[in-house]
C-alpha cells in the first residue's frame, strides 16, 4: 500500500493498492480472475476467451496458459492484421491460437450458434467470457479487500466488465463501501448484481456505480482525461493506464469533495 499525498486531498487519506505489481505478465485482477479458473480449464486441457485487438485480458490468459499448462484460444473481434501488434504478438508468442470474428458476428459471441460452431473449429474447450468475468473470477476478486492491512472505508475501482466490483464488494467488511467507475458508455449494474448472484447467490457488500466518466466510452480520451493524467504523473510519478485507471483516479479527485474529512479511500490501481 502506497499513501498518496496531494494537497487537493488533503481532507482525506487516499491508499494506492497496487494490485498491477502482483506479476509482471499476469497483473492485478488478471490474476485474480483467472486464479479459480486455471483447474477447470487444466481438466478440460483447453481454455477459450475472447477480447479485441489490444486485450490484456488475451495477454494474461495467454500467460497462465503456459505457466500452468493448458491450451489456449483467443477469439480475437474484427479482421486479422499483420504483423500482429504488440499484445497479440505476446499473447501468440506464449502459445496462445488466434482466430478472427467480425465484429457483427463478435457482437453474437454469446450465442448458442457461435459458440458450436467454436467447439466445430476446436474442439472441447473451457469457455472464459470476454474480460475473464464469470463465478469463479468474482470470487477470486473477493480476497483483496482482505489483503488491506489498514483501515478503510471506501474504496474506487475502475469497472470494465463488472467482476473486479463484484468480487470486491463481496469482500467488504461490515461499513465499508465499493464505488465503481464504469470506463464504458454502458449500464452495468445488471452486469455486476449478475455476476454476484452467480457466485453467492444473491447482491452482497455495499456498492455502486459511478457512471459519468467514461470519457466517451470504452478507450475513448479527451484533453481533459489526458491533461489529467500528465499531471498525476508529475507529482506522483505514477503514469495511469487512461484506458481504466485514469478515469477511475479522475472520479475520486472530483468526488473528493463529497467525502467527509477523515475518511479513508482505497484506490485499486490495476
Amino acid at each position: 500500500m502506497t499513501e498518496l499525498n496531494d494537497d487537493r486531498l488533503s481532507h482525506i487519506r487516499v491508499l494506492l493498492k497496487r494490485d498491477d505489481l502482483i506479476h509482471p505478465d499476469v497483473p492485478g485482477n488478471k490474476w485474480r480472475k483467472l486464479k479459480y479458473n486455471i483447474e477447470p480449464a487444466q481438466k478440460v486441457g483447453t481454455l477459450l476467451t475472447f477480447g479485441g485487438a489490444y486485450s490484456n485480458h488475451l495477454r494474461a490468459t495467454a500467460a497462465v496458459g503456459r505457466y500452468a499448462g493448458f491450451a489456449t484460444i483467443g477469439v480475437v473481434r474484427g479482421e486479422e492484421h499483420l504483423p500482429l501488434n504488440p499484445s497479440l504478438a505476446y499473447a501468440a508468442a506464449q502459445g496462445m491460437r488466434l482466430t478472427y470474428l467480425d465484429r457483427s458476428a463478435y457482437r453474437l459471441k454469446t450465442s448458442a450458434e457461435v459458440i458450436e460452431g467454436l467447439r466445430r473449429d476446436f474442439g472441447e474447450f473451457y469457455l472464459l467470457p470476454e474480460g475473464g468475468s464469470n463465478a469463479a473470477a468474482v470470487r477470486g476478486c473477493a480476497e483483496l479487500p482482505g489483503e488491506i492491512g489498514d483501515p478503510f472505508d471506501v474504496l474506487y475501482c475502475a469497472v470494465g466488465s463488472g467482476g473486479t466490483l463484484a468480487g470486491v464488494a463481496a469482500g467488504l467488511r461490515p461499513k465499508q463501501t465499493a464505488i465503481g467507475v464504469p470506463v464504458l458508455k454502458a449500464s452495468l449494474e445488471d452486469d455486476v448484481e449478475n455476476l454476484q448472484r452467480a457466485a453467492y447467490g444473491e447482491r452482497v457488500g455495499e456498492w455502486r456505480l459511478e457512471s459519468g466518466y467514461h470519457f466517451g466510452g470504452y478507450a475513448k480520451r479527451t484533453p481533459t482525461l489526458d491533461a489529467f493524467v500528465d499531471d498525476f504523473e508529475a507529482r506522483h510519478g505514477l503514469r495511469l493506464d487512461w484506458v481504466y485507471e485514469a478515469k477511475m483516479m479522475y472520479a475520486l479527485f472530483d468526488q473528493a469533495h463529497l467525502l467527509a474529512p477523515g475518511t479513508t479511500v482505497v484506490a485499486l490501481i490495476n
